[in-house]
């Protein structure tokens, strides 16, 4: 299977860590030029550093915070001007913090409708000229709560939901620019915010977290949760050529856990 990456230029955010590194790693193995993204300069400059010693496609990093328009213009203007194009998009962010309903305040609504949908608007916004040029694709990053809410989230289980409106809305309205947009949700990748999850439920219920992450792994029918280069492989294969005909959709990566249907 040809993926015919080779060359393309990828916008990958939130990549610094975690899942967007991940498959900022992937693509430039499969020679596809990277511009990375976070809030955080030191930790850019480092990936960036590691993911050219594999002599794969060309990597570039643009410090952003994408809660703010205006770092989110400027972030996809560098890119045009160092790679000339942009042909894929994946938008990622981090998650907001957990709580129950009354814990929140509207700022903390505020916060996470910015972090987790509007910037993932922002961005789409920003790149679209170009995307309609060449065609291409679009990843937006949601959770497994898009098919099941997980308990104490509700902050990423309310916004999620959302990635999922706009991607399968903005999939129609793209489709006649050959631009194919689609969901990708993991499920129990072994991440740092995994772990703050897991953390997070078992300071609640008063146990270790690895007590959490074994109990978790039952309900797995793989008997263990993912890694971030499985999750990375999904989307890498819905960003290449290799996809033609899927767009609207979302897909789940976790092993089975997620029942369902």
């Amino acid at each position: 299977m040809e993926l015919n990456l080779t060359h393309k230029v990828a916008l990958v955010v939130a990549s610094s860590q975690g899942l967007g590194k991940a498959i900022a790693s992937q693509l430039v193995k499969e020679g596809v030029h990277v511009m990375l993204t976070s809030r955080d300069g030191t930790k850019l400059e480092s990936v960036q550093k590691e993911l050219q010693e594999l002599q794969g496609g060309r990597v570039a990093y643009h410090q952003a915070d994408i809660t703010k328009a205006e770092d989110i213009r400027l972030l996809v203007q560098a890119t045009r001007e160092v790679f000339g194009r942009i042909d894929i998009v994946v938008n990622n962010a981090g998650g907001p913090p957990g709580g129950t309903f009354e814990q929140f305040t509207d700022e903390d609504w505020q916060k996470a409708f910015e972090l987790n949908l509007l910037s993932y608007i922002r961005v789409i916004r920003e790149v679209l000229p170009e995307l309609k040029k060449v065609g291409g694709r679009i990843i937006n990053l949601a959770s497994s709560s898009i098919r099941q809410p997980i308990p104490g989230l509700i902050l990423s289980n309310t916004f999620r939901l959302g990635i999922v409106g706009l991607t399968k809305t903005i999939a129609e309205e793209l489709a006649p620019y050959n631009i194919l947009v689609n969901t990708v949700a993991p499920g129990k990748i072994s991440t740092d915010r995994t772990a703050f999850i897991d953390q997070m439920k078992a300071s609640k219920i008063g146990v270790t977290k690895e007590d959490i992450e074994e109990e978790t792994k039952k309900s797995i029918p793989l008997k263990r949760y993912g890694t971030p280069e499985e999750f990375a492989n999904v989307v890498t294969f819905l960003v290449s050529d290799a996809n033609t005909y899927m767009t609207g959709s979302s897909f789940l990566v976790d092993g089975g856990m997620i029942k369902s249907i």
